[in-house]
């Protein structure tokens, strides 16, 4: 009777009442359509349609309630529970914050609607007889559940009736971490000018109650104290459904600091702190980092490369590797490589929260040990942003209703503008730039504008490997979904793009979207333009073009035409390094996620005056050298 009074007590309160307004269609634009692909898991919960149906014969009980004593940000929770009669749909909800509403709900259009249901989606699942084979017939469990902190307690709920139609038996009492609210989850990117990283995190911490900062120096020294900012964003953000919906939770605060006038390739520790109103300061860990090369300075560089991560559970729950089956293989090889790279590329389709925003904390949680240490840069991509009538330039809902918000606020970039997140940045003798295919990247666009004067403005004599990079292919694949279209590039990519690409001689442009590998010959205008394979030398006559949005999404299939100009592809899980010491070679390995064994590599050697040579459609002068 205690567990069903508790129950009781959480699903009477009131937590909040907001007006939900829906977008319409855009119809006044062009755009192109494509499905969407993969449904998230917690999508497979009607959560909706769940009904409170308590059962006195049943309960959930957990261990331990108080976490994270030690300062740690995750734990493991025991889970044992009983059911009088079993079934094998039967699952386990995990909700935060504990007192999860059972009296406002919003519909998709977004209005609101009394009753007794559960209108929040919960933050992970995990099925009774997981782990646990004979519960049908014993009507026991015991599972093992992995949390983190997430500025909110917990509780776990056990639900029968499958997940088409969810009935609430029983729930546990509340679980919640020391200090939830503590800063969290860093993630480090490039500044506007080279000698600045930009430090982004997470915590419960509002500027009215706590002022935030960081504390970095020379390792050894931390002597320097920077400021920082701080965003959040509110369920009227969103853009629809089910971020508007029972997809929203409140992402706490996402704060940034600037740290300045660094030494090019010098070891720094920082951690990030909040001075609370009654002057006690509230740590995180300590973190380190190096920091970048100078523009055009020779030293040993490796840049790591892919698309299309997503996230997955290692406890079994939300359907355990389903949705994102290779996201954890690449993370795990990636910090088991962190030695040996110095700047990530995440080229867009980041967490796949769809919606779901509870998932961008476990996202940022998954990849905590890379990006508190290495520069991680993202891009933009479809399940980031596009939904109806948005300003995205697709017409999906790929994003879920988030239109871009959660993953211009979680992560920094150093574009002009947050709502338009192209931007360049330099790592060494590498200038990238980084375009965003969810706005208009056509001819006469202002992102097709800015990309020419991204490519115009490198001197290729100091930073000789100039690389582009976007999230949807704009140049060569032959995967399934745009061999069958029969064009092998998302329409107009290349008749927009590849002038460019070959008047200032782009050497390599990558992709994600495709969710496997591959690899083209030096090509322009469809055709190889160096009948090498290998070993690549001389004047720069094509751009080779590279899919590799096999970061850990569900693998995509290639048409069965093998196109002239595709030299190597992988159905597997993977990554790109480019590695360079100096100004005249450059190392390309694509490896597999699974062992870190490279499957493709190739080099490219060349002179300066390889680079100037007057090649057909690249004859202008078009960088500042000349």
């Amino acid at each position: 009777m205690k567990n069903l009074f508790t129950l009781l007590f959480l699903l009477a309160s009131n937590s909040f009442v907001l007006r939900v307004c829906y977008a319409s269609p855009n119809t006044d634009r062009d755009h192109y359509l494509y499905a969407p692909t993969n449904d998230q898991p917690l999508a497979n919960v009607a959560i909706q349609k769940a009904v409170v149906a308590l059962q006195e014969s049943a309960y959930i009980t957990v261990n331990p309630v108080l976490l994270g004593l030690a300062g740690e940000d995750t734990a493991q929770i025991n889970v044992r529970l009983r059911s009088a009669q079993p079934r094998a749909g039967d699952w386990v909800g995990v909700f935060s914050p504990a007192n999860f509403n059972a009296s406002d709900c919003y519909s998709d259009t977004g209005d609101l609607q009394n009753g007794r249901h559960v209108c929040t989606a919960p933050i992970k699942y995990i099925f009774a007889n997981y782990s646990n084979p004979g519960y049908t017939i014993t009507g026991r469990a015991s599972l093992t559940v992995q949390i983190i902190n997430q500025r909110a307690d917990f509780s776990f709920a056990l639900f029968t009736g499958g997940l088409d139609n969810p009935r609430l038996i029983a729930s546990s009492s509340p679980v919640t971490f020391e200090n939830p609210k503590a800063p969290l989850y860093p993630r480090l990117a490039h500044g506007k000018s080279s000698d600045t990283i930009a430090v982004t995190w997470t915590s419960g911490y509002n500027i009215d109650e706590a002022t935030p900062y960081v504390e970095w120096g020379w390792k050894g020294q931390r002597l320097n104290l920077s400021p920082a900012g701080t965003l959040t964003f509110s369920r009227s953000s969103m853009c629809g459904p089910p971020a508007r919906t029972v997809g929203w939770r409140e992402p706490g605060f996402i704060h940034t600091s600037f740290l300045k006038d660094l030494w090019p390739n010098t070891m720094y520790e920082y951690r990030m702190g909040h001075r609370l109103t009654n002057g006690s300061i509230v740590w995180s860990k300590l973190y380190s980092f190096k920091s970048s090369p100078y523009p055009g300075q020779e030293s040993l560089q490796r840049i790591v490369i892919f698309g299309d991560m997503g996230k997955a559970e290692r406890d079994g729950s939300n359907e355990y590797d389903n949705y994102q089956p290779g996201s954890l293989m690449t993370a795990d090889q990636l910090v088991h490589d962190l030695d040996n790279f110095d700047i990530v590329f995440h080229i867009g389709n980041l967490a796949y929260a769809k919606g779901y925003i509870s998932q961008w904390d476990q996202f940022t949680a998954q990849i905590e040990r890379i990006a508190s240490t290495k520069p991680y840069m993202v891009a933009s991509g479809n399940n980031e942003r596009d939904f109806p009538n948005s300003g995205s330039f697709y017409l999906t809902s790929d994003s879920g209703g988030e239109c871009g918000v959660p993953a211009e606020t979680m992560f920094y970039v150093p574009a002009n503008n947050r709502a338009k997140p192209w931007y360049s940045t330099d790592y060494g003798m590498f200038h990238f730039c980084i375009a965003d295919s969810e706005h208009d990247w056509t001819e006469g666009s202002e992102q097709h504008a800015w990309i020419e004067k991204c490519f115009a403005s490198v001197d290729r004599k100091k930073q000789p490997w100039l690389i582009f990079a976007a999230n949807r292919v704009l140049g060569y694949s032959s995967s399934s979904q745009y061999g069958t279209e029969g064009s092998f590039e998302e329409p107009m990519g290349r008749e927009h793009m590849q002038k460019l690409w070959q008047k200032y001689k782009v050497d390599i442009a990558f992709y994600g979207h495709v969710h496997s590998y591959e690899r083209t010959c030096p090509i322009y205008q469809n055709q190889c333009v160096n009948t090498e394979r290998s070993n690549y030398s001389g004047t720069v006559r094509g751009t080779i073009h590279v899919v590799v949005g096999g970061g850990g999404s569900r693998l995509s299939t290639f048409t069965d035409v093998n196109p002239d100009w595709s030299l190597s592809k992988d159905y597997d899980w993977g990554f790109v390094k480019l590695t360079s010491s100096n100004h005249s070679s450059l190392l390309f390995e694509y490896k597999k996620s699974r062992d870190g064994r490279v499957h493709d590599s190739f080099t490219i050697s060349r002179d300066y005056r390889d680079v100037l040579a007057c090649v057909h459609d690249g004859c202008e002068a078009s960088t500042l050298a000349h």
